[in-house]
């Protein structure tokens, strides 16, 4: 049986790598990462170059660990048809023209044929206002949209 692919977005990355936050809700997110993290087995996790430049940034010793949870994960190239559809989600407004590599999350995943992308950058990417333009854009190019979902939503039973 096929696992089903798992497109990794940064955000993601960052809530399981960081230190424990006070913020009652970014510890829920944190918290709710981590245990999908225990239970990625279930999933084919891809990332791409995108999520590993991100994932570089920053403090030398928080970048080590976000890279270290990612450094066994196959890397999808940012192909010229991943950045076409990236360009087309900004020009139809499904993600911000100052938004380019969170359109190019979207765009990889869905160039690729990745059946979901789990974020928790609810303002750009898993935002319900723009989900069904980021959706028809992705079918308006020919490619079938991920289903774009948090770690919560991928924990299953």
């Amino acid at each position: 049986m096929n696992k089903p692919t798992v497109y990794v977005e940064t955000t993601v990355i960052g809530h399981i790598a960081a230190r424990q936050q006070a913020d009652i809700l970014v510890a829920s997110r944190q918290l709710t990462s981590q245990r999908w993290w225990s239970v990625r087995d279930r999933y084919k996790l891809v990332v791409s170059q995108i999520v590993v430049d991100e994932s570089s940034a920053g403090d030398t010793s928080a970048a080590s660990e976000r890279l270290a949870l990612i450094a066994n994960i196959p890397i999808l190239a940012v192909s010229s048809d991943a950045t076409n559809l990236a360009d087309e989600l900004m020009l139809q407004h499904g993600i911000p023209a100052t938004e380019p590599r969170d359109a190019l999350h979207i765009a990889i995943a869905a160039v690729n044929g990745i059946q979901f992308l789990v974020t928790l950058n609810f303002t750009h990417i898993a935002n319900a206002e723009t989900r069904s333009i980021i959706e028809q854009v992705c079918r308006d190019q020919g490619f079938v949209p991920p289903l774009i979902c948090s770690p919560d939503e991928l924990l299953g039973d």
